[in-house]
């Protein structure tokens, strides 16, 4: 997807901070699935979606607002890479005045992104 920011560090942190915008927070988890937009159909394209998410969802949910699409994402980070927020990024968790879904969505996404890289073999280069 076209003006993605990398996945350094600081855009995941600007993810758990709340300072990247809902929009492309989406989109990187999007992009990391598969979901393609196709400007010249207007539709999107979810050839390389795998099909457990294509057949749930096949425009990509709303992360942020959709507690299902959530719930399918935590589910689907394996069980040895559920720590890698406080593993890798350090991140202590949120204080209890934040415990909102806003942000504890935000945190699953950077979670399930960092798990992504980690599948890929592209975690060491954070």
């Amino acid at each position: 997807m076209p003006d993605l920011p990398p996945l350094t560090s600081e855009t995941l942190w600007a993810i758990l901070n709340d300072q990247l915008d809902d929009d492309t927070t989406n989109r990187l988890v999007w992009d990391a699935l598969g979901y393609r937009y196709d400007p010249a159909t207007e539709a999107w394209d979810t050839s390389a979606v795998a099909p457990e998410w294509r057949e749930t969802y096949p425009t990509p949910p709303d992360f942020i607002e959709s507690r299902p699409a959530t719930v399918k994402l935590t589910r689907s980070i394996p069980a040895e890479n559920k720590q890698l927020l406080k593993e890798t990024l350090g991140f202590g968790g949120y204080k209890v005045n934040e415990l909102v879904p806003r942000l504890t969505r935000r945190a699953t996404m950077t979670n399930w992104l960092l798990s992504h890289l980690q599948v890929q073999g592209q975690l060491e280069t954070l």
